[in-house]
Order: structure tokens, then C-alpha cells, then sequence
């Protein structure tokens, strides 16, 4: 189980530092209740209007140094949304096992 918190809509508060680690501080305690550890978990602070910290560096948060995540290959540092997915790590496969192939619906023609 993995977990990425993107803190949305930053643009409305200004791009408030306070704000975000208010919400990290919140948002950490219950993550932590429902079983996720807080150290291995990436909050990134984007604007999804203006598309900051989604793909780049957002210059409107010179303040953000980015985020650390705690993994079993070590810790994985990144500073946007896209740097938070590309360190989701892969699930482990059963390849000793036949393969499985999901079906969503069955269509019958004739």
C-alpha cells in the first residue's frame, strides 16, 4: 500500500507555507490512525489551476524544498507530483504462479 498526498488548490491560499503544514500535520495523524506511516508518505503542495508543482518546479513556492519518502530501497527525494508517482515502487509479481487475467464482462456475438 502506497500513498501520495497532493495538498490542491495552494493558489487560494496565497501559496501559504503556514497553510500547508497545517495540513500535513492534520492529515498525518490520520493517516497514521487508518495504518500508513507519515515518513513514507509524499505531500506535495500543487495548484492544479495553474499547474504548479505538477510536473515542474513551481515558482510561486520558493519556499517548498520538496519531499522525502522512507522506502525498503532507501529514501526517495523529488520536488513535484510527477517525481511523488514515478517513486511509487512496482508490486512484486508471483511469477512462480499461472498467469491471471482479469475480466471485466463477457460479450457473446452470434
Amino acid at each position: 500500500r502506497q500513498l501520495i498526498v497532493a495538498v490542491n488548490k495552494m493558489d487560494t491560499t496565497k501559496w501559504s507555507e503556514d497553510r500547508f503544514n497545517e495540513i500535513i500535520k492534520e492529515t498525518s495523524t490520520f493517516i497514521k490512525k487508518v495504518g500508513y506511516n507519515p515518513k513514507a508518505v509524499p505531500f506535495v503542495p500543487i495548484s492544479g489551476w495553474h499547474g504548479d508543482n505538477m510536473l515542474e518546479e513551481s515558482p510561486n513556492m520558493t519556499w517548498y524544498k520538496g519531499w522525502t519518502k522512507e522506502q525498503k530501497s532507501g529514501a526517495v527525494k523529488g520536488k513535484t507530483l510527477l517525481d511523488a508517482i514515478d517513486a511509487i515502487e512496482p508490486p512484486s509479481r508471483p511469477s512462480d504462479k499461472p498467469l491471471r487475467l482479469p475480466l471485466q464482462d463477457v460479450y457473446k456475438i452470434g
